[in-house]
């Protein structure tokens, strides 16, 4: 455990270093806060108003952005250290393969993390702090369960970057990779999906069609923070999606187990990768 400690630290340090951190954080912030006091602008209104309408419009807009950072930040996690030449002296040390690429993982889930924690928690703090309709104890739940279902998804596509890394031989193949993962996550396989209800003509099963929401983390993630909201008035795929029965701690339990499933992958693709 002190070995992959030790690695995770290195990488949270270089994430301060290269700024990694600090640009994070300002994004994050700029887009929690603004979205927070001008999201109703169309209506009309501008202000820190309605907390719902808030969190689902933030959910909304870190499905795009969370992902792709986060591949961003992994994507030559392991493929870069090989072309430096830094991997086979990092396999020199005493650890292994497992615990140098866990110890990765985990520093660079850190980054995301602390930058997800400082960036939107501006947003609640701001709206906590000037809202004449929005109590403290109102804010603390929704901000909770966004930021933690945040941090998980920008942790499994961090995993999933790692899964591409030690899949490649060249940052630029696993640059090129990491995109095309992202487009289609994000937006190719809810595409396919409006495809099924045009196509037709939105006879699906109800009953079926929120289990497949479950096979892409970006829809589950916007799943638990629209559970919180049964009032607002969704368009497409979360309009469907809404009237699901799945629990708080069953979408939660969903990004998890995508988690271990690219961390598992990854591991094993690592393991047999040559040096």
């Amino acid at each position: 455990m002190r070995a992959i400690l030790t690695v995770a630290n290195k990488e949270f340090r270089d994430g301060l270093r290269n700024r990694w951190v600090l640009s994070i954080c300002i994004i994050f912030a700029v887009l929690a806060i603004g979205l927070a006091y001008f999201g109703a602008a169309a209506a009309g209104k501008v202000g820190f108003t309605s907390l719902s309408s808030t969190i689902v419009s933030l959910a909304s807009l870190a499905v795009f952005i969370i992902p792709l950072i986060a591949l961003m930040l992994a994507y030559d996690g392991v493929v870069g250290e090989d072309e430096n030449g830094t991997l086979l002296l990092l396999m020199t040390y005493p650890l292994s393969r497992w615990q140098l690429l866990l110890g990765k993982m985990m520093g660079q889930g850190a980054v995301m993390a602390f930058s997800t924690l400082v960036g939107f928690g501006s947003s609640a703090i701001m709206m906590g702090a000037f809202s004449g309709t929005t109590r403290w104890d109102e804010l603390i739940g929704p901000y909770a369960v966004f930021i933690f279902s945040a941090m998980l998804l920008g942790w499994i596509f961090i995993a999933i970057a790692y899964v591409i890394s030690v899949s490649v031989s060249e940052k630029s193949k696993a640059a090129g990779i990491a995109l095309i993962t992202w487009f289609v996550f994000v937006l190719v396989f809810d595409l396919g999906l409006l495809g099924v209800l045009v196509t037709t003509q939105g006879n699906v099963d109800e009953t079926l069609f929120p289990y497949l929401l479950l096979l892409n983390p970006t829809d589950i993630f916007r799943l638990v923070n629209i559970t919180y909201f049964a009032d607002q008035n969704l368009t497409g795929l979360m309009a469907i999606a809404q009237q699901s029965q799945f629990s708080i701690g069953a979408l939660l339990a969903g990004l998890l187990v995508w988690l271990a499933l690219p961390v598992g992958l990854a591991m094993a693709i690592f393991n047999k990768r040559g040096l």
